[in-house]
């Protein structure tokens, strides 16, 4: 058994003095929310074997303080497809994973996320507000076998979710 998590960067702070997309940085509840995040996932049971992160800041930031909050000891590569990529591209990119990682964390944008979440799911709709977190299971035991269709979305949890549930 596979499973991708599919995490959204954690909130972007607006007003921060970069002129690129590609800087902009973390506001002060992205940066929570990403911790939560983090933690979640390794409470959950299941902490990624390798991470694969866009290059924009506000990504990067998202899996470097997920990654301490939750004592994950995984790799982290960072990918130019991750940032502006079509949902093909994100699915060849992950499919380039080695069959020992089973579990791999792939952090970056919408709207690429949700169109990928229904392409991997078989199809519908989700709405994937920042910092929120998907896992997807497959059936196999390797990444370049994965394909649209053949993925069951097994939970998604937003940081406001946990917030309800009493999850800090």
């Amino acid at each position: 058994m596979l499973r991708l998590f599919v995490l959204r960067h954690g909130k972007s702070d607006w007003g921060a003095l970069s002129s690129l997309d590609l800087d902009r940085p973390l506001a002060d509840r992205g940066e929570r929310a990403a911790r939560r995040m983090g933690r979640f996932l390794t409470v959950s049971g299941r902490p990624p074997d390798s991470v694969i992160c866009s290059p924009a800041v506000r990504a990067r930031r998202t899996v470097e303080l997920a990654a301490q909050a939750g004592e994950w000891s995984c790799s982290i590569r960072i990918s130019e497809t991750l940032y502006g990529g079509s949902v093909g591209e994100v699915l060849d990119e992950v499919r380039r994973e080695p069959s020992s990682s089973t579990s791999v964390l792939i952090a970056g944008h919408q709207p690429t996320w949700s169109a990928l979440i229904a392409s991997l799911t078989g199809g519908g709709q989700c709405r994937f507000p920042t910092a929120a977190l998907a896992c997807i299971r497959f059936h196999g035991e390797a990444w370049d076998r994965v394909n649209f269709g053949g993925g069951e979305l097994s939970w998604l949890v937003t940081p406001r979710l946990l917030d309800a549930a009493g999850f800090s």
